[in-house]
């Protein structure tokens, strides 16, 4: 398989030359045209000589274990890759142009209610500077509705707690400030003042969010925390995405332009953010079934 490693590397490449995607969209690229690869392998194929009658056989080979939406994930990185062979001249016809995308129902992100968010966020001890640390990071997330990557990846120089915004590079290495509110500027203050200087020791370190290990947190461990939290409060699966979702929703909620959600969370298109309206949408049905006598 190593000529079709070679190719989706080449195809990586010119991904994050042109778009500038992040190492984690590459890598999950990665991981499906490699998975795809295996699968033509065992059919006697190689990716980047399949015919459409491979390809959908490779695509089919999962039908039984993969749900809609993770077939129709991996039919979008083959006609990309594919569509990049073409360009380069290394393929004259595209063998994914006539794949079907498995139909999805429309998915509404997980979101908590707003008196979910309280119990997240008072979940940690704030006695302690872990617990400062941690409670600090809670509040950033759900004032901001950054990603986590955006979280655990900001540093000193992009936080400003005097006109309390947050400067991000988020995806497309596109640059965008965020208002943080006051309460988390509250927090963030007491964190930076009275935790994490303990936490590192007198040891430099530019990321805003580190650990007792004296260096920044990873994706990995927020995560971990998060869950942790969640679950000592009685909230089952909750990531830090579910938190950047419970943002937008209730700024939804509350009456905010779909524009100004758009721009704060950062999307390229504003159909991605439309989502949220239906997700208000569904909880005012809910609303009223639950408390109308016609509902």
């Amino acid at each position: 398989m190593s000529s079709s490693k070679d190719s989706i590397d080449a195809f990586l490449d010119q991904l994050w030359l042109e778009d500038g995607l992040s190492q984690n969209t590459l890598a999950a690229y990665r991981r499906d045209l490699s998975k795809l690869a295996a699968r033509l392998k065992e059919d006697g194929a190689a990716l980047e000589t399949a015919v459409p009658a491979e390809l959908e056989r490779a695509l089919l080979a999962g039908v039984a274990s993969e749900k809609p939406a993770t077939r129709a994930r991996l039919t979008s990185a083959l006609r990309r890759y594919y569509q990049h062979l073409s360009r380069n001249g290394a393929r004259k016809d595209d063998p994914s142009a006539g794949l079907a995308s498995p139909k999805q129902g429309q998915r509404l992100p997980k979101s908590l209610s707003e008196v979910d968010v309280e119990a997240l966020l008072a979940a940690p001890d704030t006695g302690t500077p872990l617990g400062l640390r941690d409670r600090a990071m809670l509040e950033t997330l759900y004032a901001s509705g950054l990603r986590v990557s955006e979280l655990v990846g900001m540093t000193l120089n992009q936080l400003n707690l005097l006109d309390g915004v947050v400067k991000t590079m988020g995806k497309g290495s596109k640059e965008r400030l965020v208002p943080l509110g006051e309460i988390a500027q509250d927090w963030l203050l007491r964190y930076l003042k009275e935790a994490r200087p303990l936490l590192l020791a007198g040891l430099p370190c530019d990321a805003v969010f580190v650990t007792q290990r004296k260096a920044g947190m990873t994706r990995q461990m927020a995560w971990h925390l998060i869950t942790q939290y969640a679950g000592r409060q009685g909230l089952a699966k909750v990531s830090p995405h579910v938190l950047r979702h419970a943002f937008a929703t209730h700024l939804v909620n509350h009456g905010a332009d779909l524009r100004v959600v758009q721009l704060l969370l950062g999307h390229a298109d504003i159909s991605t953010t439309q989502i949220y309206t239906h997700v208000a949408r569904e909880r005012l049905k809910k609303l009223h079934a639950r408390h109308h006598p016609r509902g």
